[in-house]
């Protein structure tokens, strides 16, 4: 037997494995790159050479149509950048994916029909298309007697919905072309969409979203400097374009991407590898409705909704099937054409807010504005608006009616035209809502009359309770300037008693400062909350009295309905609407729930609390302080859409008063402002601090009462100053909001609670100037300046006032003090 020399079987392994390496290195550089004649098929794919990117087929959502695109290599969920044949997918049918002798990427079916071509200019040298790990895909060529390489073609020049890091948005001026992002139709269909961002070549430092239905910029785009997104806008010779990189810091690693959304929002997103998925850091327009024709022609557009769009009268959706998959942008077609003429008419809108009106009459009369409508066949609306000083003007609307936003802060109407037959069956309709409403009305009546009735002969007499009715609603307090006693129903204790069995243990809701809140149901099902003031609550007849006036004075979406009362000896209750999702602070402050308030919906929760506390500072006819505004006054309905509650201390304040001062300061612990807790001194100011804190508390998560930053010795408001102030502001945030929130509307929102929070009232803004300040996407903020820092200081000294001690509730300190002059 022949032995081998030692050193012949080491060289024998070291050729083996110079063969081996050599050809994995072939195959791993041949997984990115195509050379002519090569061929992909549904079932292959193309990755980069980092593996960052897929280049292959792919169908989106629930479509079985067939693209060729590229996507993130290795993310949980599959987030295309790039499409191809975004217009002419694959139905039905196989795909080939080639790279031509002559340089030409081809996508062909079954049949061999082309699908989609570069239609790049003829190569002669050595051509190779490669998948690079920015995500550009690229076909160059390497000259015969040349090593300089051409790039004949690549992705990043023809950019689909997504912008990267190395791509251009702008203009090649030595060739004139364009370089843009343009949404997809809807998220199943990559085909050309309803939007598109890029460079205004009439003014080319400026970028702008343009609609597909008018062709022209509507929206300047000002993209501002991110954690991870850096843009810059570059000016040659020969082009001038946008340009963004991800991070200053290369050596560190994240994804980020700007995409135009189907929606017409811009919306920067950045991967999170902690939740695995993308969130929002930015975006413009923040909320759909301010994209313009959102909701298409002849549709009212309001972002509180499901859906957020619906048909004016008279209107119904141009495609049901579009409308159903939550693509409303084409909006809604009359169902009967209009006539033209004396015969038409007009149907009255209320509460909406559009622009971009075709005429302006300046001061016509209301009835010139409507003839001038009338007298146009093209005129499809018409408005007659106060434009302010008792000045009317006349606004009219050619052509289709897009743009327009449900606002309940206004109070002008739209009057939309429509034909005679159209208005005259509505009329007919209304006709019938009378007659069917004294029905219901006596039908009530004689039900409540039966009920009532076996009441009594189950209980006994009523006396007590009629009587004790009679005073409230006979007192002076009880009565309108015009002297006509408010229309507030009276219910009896022995009905509240059935509604709530008996004030079972089961049906308790909770506990308040001033007693138990008990779940009730009226006949036929009908939801009540009654909130039983305890006979030791600190809530009189007075505050009682207060609290039955002022709601039933107001009506707002964003305040408590109340039903009805009660009063039975020293018994006293309060019969609300029942309110499924009780009181914000039972899922803000809870652990386990608080994760079903993403950001979207305690943004929402925000906007709707200021809109409720505007309605009382500055909309309802009078003008009302709340003086205890707090998450536990804050209820939530079966939308989560919030309702301001318990109104026992508030104030009214008559004509141009601004201010008022009590000897007796109520309250709720961390919720009162300085100037009130120390001096009794309270504005419209004070609910704002009050909102202030409530903001702060949604934003974190945390409970104002119970914070305290030993580390720095500072209070709730104090830490969150202190945050801000440091440019760390996201890490006041809830914990579990990360994962959905809009980084930047988190810091703008974090911002206004602080200025709503400082010592001095007078720095702090109106609930008017709040709202602008959440819904503005340009706005420049003041700087908050140092929040009130007495809480600490208050409670000691509340501690140690003759006065005596401070009132404990089971949920929180409620202060009542009576103070000496």
């Amino acid at each position: 037997m022949n032995k081998k020399h030692p050193g012949m079987v080491s060289f024998s392994y070291f050729l083996l494995h110079l063969v081996f390496f050599c050809f994995w290195d072939l195959c791993h550089s041949a997984s990115d790159t195509m050379i002519p004649n090569q061929s992909i098929t549904d079932r292959e794919m193309l990755t980069s050479s980092g593996d960052k990117f897929v280049l292959g087929f792919f169908s989106q959502g629930t479509s079985n149509n067939r693209y060729v695109g590229i996507w993130y290599n290795n993310l949980p969920e599959q987030t295309v950048i790039w499409v191809a044949n975004r217009e002419n997918p694959l139905a039905h049918s196989i795909g080939v994916f080639t790279l031509g002798n002559d340089g030409n990427l081809v996508i062909s079916d079954q049949r061999q029909t082309t699908l989609w071509s570069t239609n790049s200019s003829m190569a002669s040298g050595n051509i190779t298309a490669r998948l690079l790990d920015s995500g550009n895909f690229i076909v160059m060529e390497e000259g015969p007697y040349n090593p300089h390489i051409r790039v004949l073609w690549q992705s990043f020049d023809h950019p689909s919905n997504t912008f990267l890091p190395g791509m251009k948005i702008g203009v090649n001026l030595r060739t004139g072309d364009n370089w843009f992002l343009s949404s997809w139709k809807n998220m199943d269909d990559p085909a050309l969409g309803h939007y598109t961002f890029g460079v205004d070549t009439k003014a080319l430092n400026q970028f702008f979203i343009w609609p597909k239905t008018t062709g022209q910029p509507l929206m300047l785009v000002n993209i501002p400097e991110q954690e991870n997104f850096f843009p810059r806008i570059v000016k040659t010779e020969e082009a001038v374009y946008l340009e963004y990189s991800s991070l200053k810091n290369s050596s560190l690693k994240t994804m980020s991407r700007l995409v135009m959304e189907s929606s017409g929002q811009l919306k920067l997103y950045t991967w999170l590898d902690t939740s695995k998925q993308w969130t929002v850091i930015w975006s413009q327009p923040t909320e759909q409705c301010s994209v313009y024709a959102a909701c298409g022609a002849y549709s009212i557009c309001n972002v509180y909704k499901l859906p957020k769009c619906k048909c004016l009268p008279g209107f119904l959706p141009s495609s049901h099937q579009d409308w159903e998959l939550g693509d409303f942008t084409y909006g809604c077609q009359r169902k009967t054409a209009l006539q033209c003429g004396s015969q038409d008419s007009f149907l009255p809108v209320e509460n909406v807010n559009i622009t971009r009106s075709t005429l302006w009459l300046g001061s016509a009369s209301a009835e010139d504005c409507k003839t001038e409508c009338l007298n146009s066949c093209h005129c499809s609306a018409y408005a007659y608006v106060d434009v302010g000083g008792s000045n009317f003007s006349c606004f009219i609307w050619s052509g289709e009616l897009v743009d327009i936003r449900d606002d309940n802060s206004l109070s002008q109407n739209l009057y939309v035209r429509v034909t005679g037959s159209k208005l005259r069956g509505s009329t007919r309709e209304r006709q019938w809502i009378p007659v069917i409403a004294v029905v219901i009305f006596v039908t009530g009546i004689l039900f409540l009359g039966m009920l009532m009735r076996w009441l009594i002969l189950r209980k006994g007499s009523l006396g007590v309770s009629f009587s004790s009715a009679k005073l409230i609603l006979d007192a002076p307090n009880f009565k309108e300037q015009e002297n006509v006693a408010i229309d507030v129903p009276h219910f009896s204790f022995e009905f509240i008693e059935v509604a709530t069995n008996n004030f079972a243990e089961s049906n308790k809701l909770g506990q308040g400062g001033f007693g138990p809140v008990y779940k009730g149901d009226f006949p036929g099902g009908h939801g009540i909350a009654v909130k039983r003031l305890a006979k030791t609550s600190q809530q009189g007849m007075e505050e009682f009295k207060n609290e039955v006036m002022l709601i039933a004075k107001l009506q707002h979406r964003n305040l408590v309905k109340l039903l009805g009362y009660c009063i039975h000896g020293d018994e006293k209750m309060l019969i609300y609407e029942y309110m499924p999702n009780r009181s914000l602070d039972s899922f803000i402050f809870d652990e386990t729930r608080s994760s079903l308030l993403n950001w979207e919906k305690r943004f929402s929760i925000i906007v709707g609390i200021a809109r409720g506390l505007l309605y009382l500072h500055q909309d309802s006819r009078l003008r009302i302080i709340h003086r205890d505004l707090k998450t536990s006054n804050i209820l939530l309905d079966e939308e989560m859409k919030p309702k301001i509650s318990d109104f026992g201390m508030a104030r009214i304040f008559g004509g141009d008063q601004t201010q008022a001062n009590t000897k007796r300061v109520v309250g709720t612990y961390g919720y009162m402002s300085p100037e009130y807790a120390l001096d009794g001194l309270f504005s419209v100011k004070s609910d704002v601090y009050s909102f202030g804190i409530i903001m702060l508390e949604i934003i974190s998560g945390k409970k104002n009462a119970s914070f305290y930053d030993s580390e720095h010795s500072l209070s709730f408001p104090g830490h969150a100053w202190r945050l801000w102030k440091e440019g760390t502001g996201l890490d006041l945030m809830d914990p579990s909001l990360k994962e959905t929130c809009n980084s930047s509307e988190v810091l703008k929102s974090i911002h206004v609670g602080l200025l709503c929070v400082q010592e001095d009232a007078m720095d702090r803004p109106t609930v008017a100037s709040v709202l602008v300040m959440l819904a503005s996407e340009i706005a420049t903020l003041p700087s908050p300046k140092r929040p009130a820092g007495f809480i600490k200081r208050s409670l000691s000294s509340i501690e140690s006032s003759s006065c005596g001690p401070p009132s404990f509730s089971l949920n929180e300190v409620t202060i009542s003090l009576i103070e000496g002059r």
